[in-house]
């Protein structure tokens, strides 16, 4: 009989997709790693359980704990999974910024989630990040994962995503595009894929009101590049251990509205029903890819989740001319 013995197993080997109509004019082929084939529909499946399985061996999960973390929504949900074929608790902070499928999604599989405000500095007692490390203190029997700082993060990706990705290409992959967030995505798989070919060029796609890109052309953390947006799951207000900027090339910026104009196009032209992120990185690949592919080079760019994560956003058509994104 072929069975898996839980859906966590089921994490990985995500298909790589031709994109045909949204590339016009662009030389090269540009390939989609398309990541919410995985069970909890987004790539943040992949660390989620390394992080877990990592905190066992160390011993700093034990059995009935309370996996504690602070996530835009998909690293919970991988989380959540985990901590179902585990029989560990979960409690998640999550910025009012996010989408209300996202937290309703959680909730769906048994975490508590707690709403903390998106318009305060990330020391703020009242951040997503100072609230979960405040609740890892006051629990007993707790692990606080810290997606941004847990190497754990990129080892993940270096273990799996990088590998599929030369295997799907034949080692033929010559340009690699991923959304930065937290980071553990694109310096993983950054990481496998120099290594077996330095020419291999790396282009994060970052979103106005981040810091990552000015930082990495002038190495200055700049807090004026800091204000609200609207985009889930890219840029940060933070530097994460995980972002490795000496294997990200060069960084695109996204406006929210470029972002998710693309990735309603994704879902009519192409038939990937993605994410709001997924847009931002085809947008800014494709940036890239206007200006410097050539014929013959094969560019991958990484789409994180599923559309079902913003069916009150994205896929609305009144919030969308709300926003001013669509006439």
């Amino acid at each position: 009989m072929a069975y898996l013995n839980h859906i966590t197993e089921a994490i990985g080997n995500t298909p790589l997709v031709k994109l045909n109509n949204v590339t016009a004019g662009i030389k090269g082929t540009v390939l989609a790693k398309v990541e919410y084939a995985n069970p909890g529909n987004s790539v943040k499946d992949r660390m989620a359980v390394k992080m877990i399985e990592d905190a066992e061996k160390a011993g700093i999960l034990k059995p009935g704990g309370t996996i504690i973390e602070g996530t835009s929504g998909n690293t919970g949900m991988g989380l959540a999974l985990a901590a179902i074929a585990k029989g560990y608790k979960c409690i998640f902070t999550l910025a009012d910024k996010q989408s209300k499928e996202k937290m309703d999604v959680l909730r769906a599989v048994g975490a508590e989630v707690v709403v903390c405000p998106t318009n305060v500095a990330p020391d703020h007692p009242d951040s997503y990040y100072s609230v979960a490390k405040r609740l890892n203190e006051e629990i007993p029997n707790s692990f606080y994962p810290n997606q941004y700082d847990n190497m754990s993060n990129t080892a993940a990706h270096y273990e799996t995503t990088g590998p599929e990705i030369w295997e799907q290409t034949d080692g033929k992959v010559t340009h690699w595009a991923a959304g930065v967030g937290t980071g553990g995505t694109i310096s993983g798989v950054a990481k496998y894929l120099k290594e077996k070919n330095p020419n291999l060029v790396t282009v994060g796609i970052d979103t106005y009101g981040s810091v990552f890109k000015k930082y990495k052309e002038t190495g200055i953390f700049d807090e004026n590049e800091i204000y609200a947006y609207a985009t889930e799951g890219i840029g940060e207000d933070i530097l994460p251990k995980n972002v490795n900027f000496d294997l990200i090339d060069s960084f695109i910026k996204v406006s929210d509205k470029d972002g998710a104009v693309m990735t309603r196009r994704l879902a009519r032209e192409e038939g990937l029903f993605v994410g709001w992120s997924s847009g931002s990185a085809v947008y800014g690949a494709l940036e890239y890819a206007k200006e410097h592919l050539k014929e013959g080079d094969v560019m991958v760019v990484l789409l994180p989740d599923h559309g079902t994560r913003y069916l009150g956003k994205i896929y609305n058509d009144d919030w969308m001319r709300q926003q001013g994104y669509i006439d």
